[in-house]
């Protein structure tokens, strides 16, 4: 009997699991690890004097959650462990990790720490491995080393891996290395003011060191006086897959238009949590704990859509436009009126400008802010209508231009009274001697009377002179 307690306490005394397989540890507590996603290696890599069956290289899940080992060989962490957080990352010798390290593993933890997918899993594991517990030199690859003086032996593990694993293993470095913090992300809103109502386009990148666009990056967004076309239910937006700016399609709904919006980026170093009970054997772990937030945000102002004023000059008897008409354009008090782009619509003295109809009887001044009240004052008569000018209140008329519309105001001149001709009295046919038809005849009659009289005079002495 006293045998047999000694056989059972020497090997609950050197059990330990470590990426999944029993390994030597003196005094370790009964673990149940659950693994998570990934692949198993056959054999396992040897050490403390004695070869191993398998290895995981994948995630493990811990209280629901899936995480990630980063002390090769230690024992591999309970399902219902209870960790704390920890302090930055370091290898398994306690030493910093280099800053392009560190900067990698946080942007795959960033990317890949949620992977459903086993190659991508026991890809982030090896790296992950071959990071944090690379040898130093030969002797910690000795497999006479335990637990915790052995290092990760990459070429092993890496041999033993799927065609496909060892392709994510690439890519994934590949694109550590190409994508990892420090990221920039901002958020940019068309210049000038935008229109309520009509969408414009806004620009958001994420770019990390040097410039270079990063791709499918989820940004959630939240917008006020605004609305933005093609969010996800959650509000969020992802960012092309070549890294290209993303085009928002935003419409004012309101003069402020704000839109802010909320990233993970990765950070500058990933942070470990410590288990709690034998924090010594038990490994420490990451989860997506490699991410800081980066935060945008973008103003604008926006107005109403603009308006038009279309004005027409009528003849009030004949209802015909009258061309050529002078109408200066202001606001209900006389002021100048305001263009869309907020400035004064003055002419060239400076003053509210003034406009002429032209052969319709029709002049229409576009672009002008809304709401504003638009008044038409008529500066000089046209030809033929200046009986009715009253240059102290001349005509004019005024309303009210909404967003969008067009304004239709209209100016009634009356025309000049006519000139009546001279004409002869009705029933009268023959002129009387005092009236002018009637001394005009008597003129003539008497003219005619004269010239026959003397031609007959004439011939009488041409007559005796011939005698």
């Amino acid at each position: 009997m006293r045998m047999f307690r000694k056989l059972v306490t020497a090997v609950l005394g050197t059990v330990v699991l470590a990426g999944g397989s029993l390994l030597a540890v003196p005094g370790a507590a009964n673990a149940a690890p659950q693994e998570g996603i990934g692949h198993e290696t056959r054999p396992g890599q040897p050490y403390g004097g004695r070869d191993r069956s398998r290895d995981w290289l994948g995630s493990y899940l811990v209280n629901g959650e899936q995480v990630w080992c980063v002390q090769f060989a230690l024992t591999a962490p309970d399902s219902h462990e209870e960790y704390r957080p920890g302090d930055a990352l370091k290898t398994k010798w306690g030493t910093p990790l280099p800053d392009g390290v560190a900067a990698n593993i946080s942007y795959l933890l960033l990317r890949y720490g949620t992977t459903k997918s086993p190659d991508e899993a026991a890809a982030l594991a090896h790296l992950l491995h071959s990071w944090t517990a690379a040898p130093r030199s030969a002797a910690d690859l000795d497999p006479r080393n335990d637990f915790t003086r052995i290092a990760y032996d990459a070429d092993f593990h890496y041999a033993k891996l799927p065609q496909a694993t060892k392709d994510a293993v690439a890519r994934l470095k590949k694109e550590a290395e190409a994508n990892r913090g420090p990221w920039k992300a901002e958020l940019t809103a068309p210049e000038g003011e935008q229109t309520i109502g009509k969408t414009a386009d806004w620009k958001l990148t994420v770019q990390r060191t040097g410039g270079k666009g990063i791709g499918d990056v989820p940004v959630k967004l939240t917008a006020t006086d605004a609305k933005i076309e093609g969010l996800g239910p959650d509000g969020t937006a992802t960012t092309p897959a070549d890294g290209g700016p993303l085009t928002l399609k935003v419409t004012p709904t309101g003069p402020h238009p704000h839109v802010s919006g909320e990233l993970s980026a990765p950070a500058d170093r990933p942070y470990v949590r410590q288990a709690v009970n034998q924090p010594d054997t038990t490994q420490r772990v990451v989860s997506t704990g490699g991410e800081k937030q980066l935060t945008v945000e973008a103003k604008a102002q926006a107005v109403t859509a603009p308006g038009a004023v279309h004005i027409g000059k009528t003849d009030a008897q004949s209802k015909a436009g009258i061309a050529g008409v002078a109408l200066r354009v202001t606001a209900a008090d006389g002021k100048p009126a305001i263009r869309q782009d907020g400035s004064p619509l003055l002419g060239a003295d400076g003053k509210p400008a003034v406009i002429t109809t032209g052969t319709d009887g029709t002049a229409t001044i576009p672009d002008l802010r809304t709401p504003q009240d638009i008044r038409i004052t008529e500066v000089a008569p046209a030809r033929g209508y200046e009986e009715a000018f009253d240059a102290a209140n001349p005509p004019s008329t005024a309303g009210t231009l909404r967003p969008g519309d067009t304004l239709e105001l209209n100016l009634v001149n009356k025309p000049n009274t006519p000139t009546v001709p001279i004409h002869i009295p009705a029933g009268d046919p023959t002129p009387g001697p005092t009236s002018p038809v009637g001394l005009i005849a008597l003129g003539g009659l008497a003219l005619t009377t004269a010239a026959v009289g003397g031609a007959a005079l004439r011939r009488r002495l041409v007559a005796e002179q011939r005698r």
